[in-house]
This record gives structure tokens, C-alpha cells and sequence, in this order.
């Protein structure tokens, strides 16, 4: 019988409807600055992620997606609100936002993506690596 693998990260909302954990490494923080992330979050957000095989629904009871594009969906807890994933269509990845992990998270600031799409009304001035579109490296 194969061992269970042991969480290295936990998220949930803000009602605690939808909690998860994650068993492999994730990745530092990357800032998304495009329109959709600003609408949906309210403002630009932190994510990071992992592969969808390394994450474990704990609870999904209030958990819907919805379609936010052609190629991605979108989760979120219907009771809270909380605005919790990203996910690609085709990719085995999943993006979470980094404040609903549990800390101490150990994780760092890494970069920023859809820089050219941020807002008009705040500046992105930290020595990040910043990037117009998208950037791979997130998951």
C-alpha cells in the first residue's frame, strides 16, 4: 500500500466551505496585473500553484466554477465569495491566490505578469521581474 503524502501547504476560503492541500512544493508568488485578475480579485493578485494532481479538495461544498474565458476557469466559494483559483483548460496546473494559504507559507515575492494591462491608479515599482503577458514560470 503506496504512503500518503504528507500536505506542505493548506488554503480555504473565507468561510472555510472550501479548504485544500497541496503535497508537492509550490512556487514563490507571482503578481498578476491583467484586467480579468483585477475585475475578479478587485484588484491584482498574488498567485502560485501546482500540478492539479498535487491538490486535495478537504472541503468543496461551496465551491463553483465558472468559465471566465475561451481557456480558463475560475473558483470560488459561494457563500463567502472568496476568489480562490485560476485554472487553464488544457494544463495539468492550477493556480491558487497566495492569501488563502495557511502561514507561515515560506514563500517570497518572485514576479509580476500582464504589467503592460495594470491599472492606471497604482505603480508597480519593486525590483521584481516584470513581464507585458504572460510568463510560464508561475507553476
Amino acid at each position: 500500500m503506496p504512503s500518503e503524502k504528507k500536505p506542505v501547504a493548506r488554503g480555504r476560503c473565507l468561510c472555510g466551505g472550501v479548504s485544500f492541500e497541496v503535497t508537492s512544493e509550490i512556487p514563490d508568488v507571482t503578481y498578476c496585473h491583467c484586467k480579468q485578475c483585477r475585475i475578479w480579485h478587485g484588484n491584482a493578485v498574488g498567485y502560485t500553484g501546482c500540478r492539479t494532481e498535487d491538490l486535495t479538495f478537504t472541503s468543496d461544498t461551496t465551491l463553483k466554477w465558472f468559465s471566465s474565458s475561451e481557456k480558463a476557469i475560475r473558483g470560488f466559494c459561494t457563500e463567502c465569495g472568496s476568489s480562490l483559483f485560476w485554472k487553464e483548460k488544457e494544463t495539468p496546473f492550477i493556480s491558487f491566490t497566495a492569501g488563502c494559504l495557511d502561514e507561515p507559507t515560506g514563500l517570497t515575492s518572485k514576479s509580476h505578469i500582464f504589467v503592460a494591462s495594470a491599472g492606471d491608479y497604482y505603480e508597480i515599482d519593486d525590483t521584481l521581474q516584470k513581464f507585458d503577458g504572460d510568463h510560464t514560470e508561475l507553476v
